[in-house]
């Protein structure tokens, strides 16, 4: 998504700007889901775009964290909304291309070059280029723009943890009115919630030593998928057995890994945004978020200080101690997620709901962070 929305602020700072996409077409039904926390729908809202892709999305305005016999360890008031991720990146992109903003299919990145006209140009596997000012990488943890101009920059690393995301149907399970259930199981961790209109969407974490590859993930079949899934939960509460059990309308598995801090985000006309340039496990609800905070604050650079290497650097010095604050909460959130054994169970269940409430404060300040688009940027922050 922080391709359009970083086009648009662009737009709005004077700046026009194409959005290359990768992918041959749209995909606005695949994926599983994601939430977006109120700072970064505080910068759909300075966009002018919040009320659209809240609409396609489900209010989450609570969370409950449970253990695995149902017993409420803490609680979590802070409004989220949910939204399928192909539905949240359509929602993005129209609302671009209703600002005039175009956006090019097929277009994969297959070479970076500077010249001596003060441009970069793009170069994509289907033969065509495109030359510009500067370039921004949005192109996600696998960034081919980060390995074009970083090569030496250290892999994403795998977290030890093995998610799925899937939607659902179970008869008669009634709607969780808005409350996004997590409960600590007995050997992983379980999310769901309940729609008024009875979808169910729901995920999972496990955790395992070594990374199983995407064509592995791929090989495996929903049903297999599922019976792994339910042996590792059918000791849990109710009604998380029945959930795995149901007929899948969408199942995605995935693994977790993170980016290792870099040392700079830029290097010549060509910066780095969001998970290109900090990926981050999905233990916080925060990777969606932070991206869209880059998106604002790197318009705001370049809008406000001509040097353009000078705008990527303040760009990256404003934002770096914050992203990676919360980098450092959302891994802390992830190693939570471990099985702790029966003496670790016990241990953490009396203590997880203090530092669950200490967590709570401590992301109410992430999430009350606002960016101030008519505020001028100084350099260097």
């Amino acid at each position: 998504m922080a391709g359009p929305v970083l086009a648009m602020f662009l737009q709005r700072a004077g700046i026009e700007a194409v959005v290359y996409e990768g992918r041959p077409e749209a995909r606005d039904e695949v994926g599983a889901f994601l939430g977006i926390a109120p700072n970064g729908r505080d910068v759909l809202e300075t966009l002018g775009i919040r009320e659209e892709v809240e609409a396609v999305g489900i209010p989450s305005p609570r969370i409950a964290f449970l253990n695995h016999k149902a017993k409420v360890l803490g609680r979590n008031p802070q409004p989220v909304v949910t939204l399928k991720r192909g539905r949240l990146t359509k929602a993005v992109r129209e609302a671009a291309e209703d600002r005039g903003i175009r956006v090019e299919w097929n277009k994969r990145l297959v070479d970076l070059t500077e010249t001596d006209r003060d441009s970069v140009i793009a170069r994509f596997a289907d033969g065509t280029s495109a030359e510009a000012d500067f370039l921004v990488g949005c192109d996600g943890i696998n960034s081919e723009v980060r390995r074009r101009i970083l090569p030496d920059a250290p892999l994403p690393a795998f977290t030890g943890t093995v998610g799925t995301g899937a939607y659902t149907r179970v008869p008669g399970l009634a709607s969780t009115e808005g409350t996004m259930y997590m409960t600590f199981c007995l050997n992983g961790f379980f999310g769901y919630q309940v729609t008024d209109a009875g979808e169910v969407c729901w995920f999972e974490n496990f955790h395992q030593k070594t990374e199983p590859g995407a064509a592995e993930l791929a090989g495996i079949s929903d049903e297999s998928w599922q019976r792994r899934l339910l042996e590792l939960h059918r000791n849990d509460h109710d009604p998380i057995p029945a959930i795995i059990a149901a007929k899948q309308e969408t199942m995605v598995r995935y693994t977790v890994s993170e980016m290792p801090v870099l040392s700079t985000w830029h290097r010549g006309r060509v910066c780095l945004l969001g998970d290109a340039a900090h990926a981050m496990g999905p233990h916080s609800g925060q990777g969606g978020s932070m991206a869209l905070e880059d998106c604002i604050v790197l318009a705001k650079c370049l809008r406000d200080i001509p040097d353009l290497s000078q705008a990527f650097a303040t760009y990256q010095s404003i934002r770096k101690a914050r992203v990676e604050n919360v980098v450092k909460e959302t891994r802390r959130n992830g190693d939570r997620k471990a099985p702790p054994g029966l003496l670790g169970r016990i241990t953490r269940d009396l203590v997880l709901p203090f530092f669950l409430k200490n967590g709570v404060d401590l992301f109410t300040e992430i999430y009350q962070h606002h960016i101030e688009w008519d505020e001028k940027v100084l350099v260097n922050g």
